[in-house]
């Protein structure tokens, strides 16, 4: 599967600056910015940096960024899922994760994260690719915004709706270990039915399993 990239972007003005959305970047494009001190929320913003340049040179890899002028202050990433990860077993080349996404706080509430989303979806290639993220409600930032699980699960939830994912079940164990995690899916319109119903069969894997293991009793 050839993994096309097209560039977009948007402007959003806010009180005291203009924030470019743009993307999917190259690593060398991204070397013209710096990267904000308060992009933590995975790793020292050094290393995250170094990170998702990488990630922006895999071959279905893309990274959308939100940037002042010189300064990266979000950013979202996609690439396929960890080859240890469930969503890995099938090895779907049309299966892409919302890795990453993240604002700093100075930004947080003026929907940048929703609209880094949106320009992702600009790029029609993206009608090719089932996009996952899996939301877990222990990656939240429950103490800062001091909304509850419930509060901060809606607003995820209409964040995702931005790029067009909702949720859908599954019986992924970490997924269904507390009612507030879920799986958010987008699936595109050029995408086959028979990777559609592979897609089904991933997202139930214990039953499948299960199915599988009686039926060869």
């Amino acid at each position: 599967m050839e993994h096309t990239k097209n560039y977009h972007s948007l402007t959003k003005h806010t009180a005291d600056e203009t924030i470019t959305i743009e993307g999917p970047l190259s690593s060398g494009e991204l070397k013209k910015y710096q990267f904000h001190e308060h992009l933590t929320a995975f790793r020292p913003a050094p290393k995250q940096f170094e990170a998702i340049q990488s990630i922006a040179d895999f071959p279905e890899g893309r990274l959308i960024i939100a940037r002042t002028e010189d300064t990266i202050v979000g950013y979202v990433t996609y690439l396929h899922p960890d080859p240890l990860e469930r969503w890995s077993e099938f090895k779907m080349e049309e299966l892409i994760e919302l890795g990453a996404i993240e604002v700093i706080p100075a930004y947080r509430g003026a929907k940048i994260a929703s609209n880094l989303l949106k320009v992702s979806m600009l790029d029609e290639y993206m009608e090719n690719y089932i996009v996952i993220s899996t939301e877990y409600y222990w990656h939240w930032d429950l103490d800062r915004t001091r909304l509850s699980i419930w509060d901060y699960r809606k607003v995820m939830e209409k964040m995702m709706a931005a790029g067009g994912l909702v949720p859908a079940p599954t019986d992924d164990p970490e997924i269904i270990s507390h009612p507030a995690n879920c799986l958010m899916v987008r699936i595109g319109k050029n995408v086959s039915q028979a990777s559609v119903e592979r897609f089904d069969t991933l997202r139930f894997l214990k039953r499948h399993q299960y199915r599988n293991m009686r039926e060869g009793l």
